[in-house]
């Protein structure tokens, strides 16, 4: 078993897909792109719309209704699932040499909706249904918390409880699943999951937290206007660099409308530096660069390369803004600035845990993007002293997983 890449070299594809305003149809519908190129597209301003979080799609009431494209145009909202599926089939085809494929195991959460087992249901049966529309006649079902843990329990030799923490982009999900030699052959796993919670922090929001708390300080965030005879200096609009540091905001704050008010609001700032910086980056469209910035300062000073040194220091390069200009930030403020969320991460690891109806698991298996930052690990793992931890692979663990099934179910 081995993974295909669907994206250049890259092994994963974002849920992303991009609907251009312009251009000509083909047999598969409108104009679009995938993956990365979809959000690049949207980086980059092209007229149209990104749509993302398809998972949330399925089991809701949308996904039979039309949603405007731009251009005049709409697309139904089952067509982009049905769309991003082809694309990954095609993909996998070609790796194999144009071999058609006719079997398929798909991921699925524990809940696609919380608390409604019917809409779970229908959930499933959506993309149940948008995967025999691109061809594929024979499927499976396996839930992504175990197969995340596969690789894990090929390892065990008795039966164990696993804290599954997969921290990605959006949310942070945590399940506990019990693994084991003779649990191996089983084919049903819907048991074996003992308890499930997850929460809408993650890896964005840290990019946002540490964003506020250094590039954005460069545009004024935290700052304070000139002097006022009447009363104390009123901090400056913070509406703008909090929007600025929101991925999916930023191009609202291109409009003609928001730079104009801006522009304006000159007065309010007692460092004119602050509010020229702050237009530069609102009519050169430089919010996405300061959000790579973050999310690079957000690596480097997350300790992953094992040094925690709270001293040491990340500077933002904020050329493009300023030229010469960096922003330092040491590893003590980004911990500082990103403290409430790993705690409140750390407490819903404690919770799901105890939900289970355990007071600790033997082992934690770390997937996501997000499992990179040191301190949210050291976090979520200190209440449960000895477990073992085991570093899954941050993008393409539930992959495998899903590989290693197939591998089970279809032969």
């Amino acid at each position: 078993m081995r993974l295909v890449p669907l994206e250049g070299e890259s092994l994963t594809m974002p849920t992303a897909v991009y609907y251009f305003a312009e251009g000509p149809h083909d047999v598969d519908g409108p104009p679009r792109a995938f993956g990365r190129a979809a959000l690049a597209a949207y980086v980059e301003g092209h007229d149209g719309r990104l749509m993302r979080s398809m998972k949330s799609i399925l089991g809701s009431d949308l996904l039979e209704r039309h949603t405007d494209v731009g251009g005049g145009r709409s697309a139904k909202y089952a067509d982009v699932v049905v769309g991003y599926l082809k694309r990954l089939k095609r993909t996998a085809e070609a790796c194999q040499g144009g071999q058609t494929l006719t079997h398929a195991v798909l991921g699925r959460p524990v809940y696609f909706v919380d608390g409604d087992p019917a809409r779970d249901a229908q959930a499933q049966a959506a993309l149940e249904a948008a995967a025999r529309a691109v061809g594929f006649s024979e499927l499976a079902f396996q839930f992504e918390p175990i197969a995340a843990a596969f690789d894990y329990e090929q390892q065990v030799t008795r039966e164990q409880t696993v804290l599954v923490a997969d921290i990605g982009g959006g949310t942070s999900d945590f399940s506990v699943v019990r693994v084991g030699p003779e649990r191996r052959a089983l084919l049903d796993r819907r048991a074996d999951i003992l308890a499930h919670h997850g929460i809408h922090i993650a890896g964005t929001d840290f990019d946002r937290r540490i964003a506020l708390a250094g590039p954005m300080r460069a545009l004024g965030h935290g700052s304070f206007g000139p002097a006022r005879a009447e009363g104390p200096p009123r901090e400056v609009p913070t509406g703008i660099t909090f929007d600025l540091a929101t991925w999916h905001l930023i191009n609202t704050c291109y409009t003609p409308a928001v730079v104009a008010e801006m522009r304006l609001r000159k007065t309010d700032y007692a460092d004119p530096a602050e509010h020229r910086r702050l237009m530069t980056v609102l009519e050169d469209r430089l919010g996405h660069h300061l959000a790579s910035e973050s999310e690079d300062g957000k690596i480097d000073l997350s300790g992953s390369d094992g040094r925690l040194d709270p001293l040491d220091t990340h500077d933002f390069d904020l050329d493009l803004v300023e030229p010469g200009l960096a922003w330092p930030m040491r590893r003590q403020d980004a911990q500082t600035a990103l403290a409430d969320d790993v705690a409140a991460i750390a407490a819903a690891a404690q919770e799901t845990v105890r939900v289970a109806g355990l007071r600790t698991v033997d082992a934690l298996y770390f997937t996501g993007g997000s499992t990179g930052l040191r301190p949210l690990v050291e976090a979520i793992a200190q209440p449960f002293g000895t477990a073992q931890r085991v570093q899954g692979d941050p993008l393409a663990s539930v992959a495998q997983g899903l590989g290693l099934h197939a591998r089970r179910v279809f032969g």
